[in-house]
């Protein structure tokens, strides 16, 4: 019983390794566990004291939780079925093409990452990058949404800085949930996107089964009163000016509305967000787009580009002479309540027919477009290119261009525009937005006379059209 037993060295390894894993597996580990979710709620709770409205319990379920309610909601599982019987195809493997649409859809919302990571992350860029100002906001009318409400906000789509923005400045209010398109699905951003609360969409997917499970995930959320981001364009603007909204979201959401009060239905509130940059980082390549004849730019070709202009940024600040990109400002419109829209227009849109709903979610994504665009900001950039793009080829001096700034400011302030003047100073908004457009090279000076430079007419009217929708009419004749 006293003998010495001798163990080969890797048998001892594993051993150890074993015991180790042991350890932390059934000791360490729940302690952590108890210690983290410990922290998160109180976090939780002194996020819902402070927000607007509070973090709903959908936001907050576990993702496993809201994956099997998914998959087992009773409209999916028909869907599945009448597939299979269409199709004859094995009623497992749709199953099993349904249950991956369901795990690539559902989010996993971390309110300490939300907070502690994105907000930190997102005001470092957007200040880092911009001076950003949020230049009008209707507080009464927010202040006079129903609490318990699913707000949902709809934003023009300029940049892909929209999201760090708009999630920036609402963080003291709301936490907002996003779609997200496939670009992001790369391993260790998908995790960090799910973790921010967001959910993917494949944009052209033929499958109906897919638009099913989309659809459920996106009235479950609404149901909730998951408060969500969108953009009804679809895409980012590739001239610089709004496009035309898509329904898919939209419909989805309200095609399960119910108008009625009461017995815990929510009203649904879209909150019209507009916004604006003196500089938009994607703006020759959303041009470029426009051009089809051109060959396509490769994954490698765009890393490469944006290397090069990471470096010149780079060089920039070495040598002290580096700027921001300007001003990008947000402005939040008047809330749009679709119970009271239902009730001044004498819908319910669960009685309606397939195509009489889809011809009243065109009217309300008109609405919101029209409620969008009239709270979009006027920047000092977007001034002043207008004021090129009235006579390309004209030369103007710096008196005749701030006279014209001056007659074009007056105009839009008559036409009821939100216009954002640095400093409430009209010279040095001018001052700014001609300053920027010289900086970069899309405006020349020669002998006190500006003028557009020879290959940039394309990107000063980019800047141009962002508001253009809120431009004078020209005089007749």
């Amino acid at each position: 019983m006293t003998e010495l037993v001798t163990l080969p060295r890797w048998l001892f390894l594993l051993m150890a390794f074993l015991a180790a894993w042991a350890v932390l597996v059934l000791m360490l580990a729940p302690g952590m566990r108890w210690f983290l979710r410990r922290r998160i709620n109180r976090m939780i709770e002194r996020l819902n004291s402070r927000l607007s409205i509070e973090l709903p319990s959908f936001k907050l379920t576990r993702r496993q939780a809201l994956i099997d309610r998914l998959f087992h909601d009773p409209r999916i599982q028909a869907a599945v079925a009448e597939h299979a019987q269409s199709t004859q195809e094995p009623i497992a493997a749709v199953w099993a093409r349904v249950h991956r649409y369901v795990r690539e859809i559902v989010p996993s919302f971390n309110a300490y990452i939300y907070f502690r990571v994105g907000y930190t992350v997102s005001r470092a860029i957007a200040r880092l990058l911009y001076r950003v100002r949020i230049g009008f906001a209707d507080e009464p009318a927010l202040r006079a949404i129903a609490p318990r409400s699913t707000l949902v906000f709809v934003i023009n789509h300029r940049s892909n800085m929209d999201y760090i923005l708009v999630s920036f400045l609402a963080a003291e209010r709301v936490t907002l949930s996003y779609a997200v398109g496939e670009w992001a699905r790369v391993w260790g951003l998908q995790q960090l996107i799910r973790a921010m609360g967001a959910f993917f969409v494949r944009r052209n997917s033929g499958d109906p089964l897919y638009r099913v499970v989309l659809a459920r995930y996106v009235q479950m959320a609404t149901e909730g009163g998951v408060t969500q981001a969108m953009f009804p364009e679809g895409g980012l603007t590739l001239d610089g000016r709004l496009r035309a909204p898509r329904f898919g979201l939209l419909a989805y959401m309200l095609k399960e509305f119910d108008e009625r009060e009461g017995e815990g239905r929510r009203d649904l509130v879209f909150l019209p967000v507009g916004l604006n940059y003196d500089r938009v980082l994607e703006d020759r390549t959303q041009l470029r787009k426009l051009h089809p004849e051109l060959p396509r730019r490769g994954r490698t070709q765009a890393i490469t580009t944006l290397l090069s202009f990471c470096a010149t940024q780079l060089r920039r600040a070495v040598r002290g002479d580096w700027h921001r990109f300007g001003y990008a400002c947000v402005n939040f419109g008047t809330p749009v309540s679709m119970r009271a829209w239902c009730r001044d227009n004498r819908l319910r849109f669960g009685d309606l027919s397939e195509d009489e709903r889809k011809r009243e979610v065109a009217r309300v994504a008109d609405h919101l477009m029209e409620a969008i665009g009239q709270v979009v900001p006027v920047l000092p950039v977007s001034l002043v290119a207008s004021i090129f793009l009235e006579d390309p080829a004209r030369r103007w001096s710096e008196l005749e261009l701030k006279a014209a700034m001056h007659l074009r400011m007056a105009q839009l302030q008559a036409r009821g525009a939100h216009q954002y003047i640095p400093r409430q100073d009209e010279d040095y908004a001018f001052g700014v937005g001609l300053r920027m457009l010289v900086l970069r090279h899309l405006v020349l000076e020669q002998d006190g006379q500006f003028g557009i430079a020879p290959d940039a007419l394309e990107v000063i009217a980019y800047y141009a059209n962002a508001i253009a929708h809120l431009a004078p009419a020209p005089p007749p004749g």
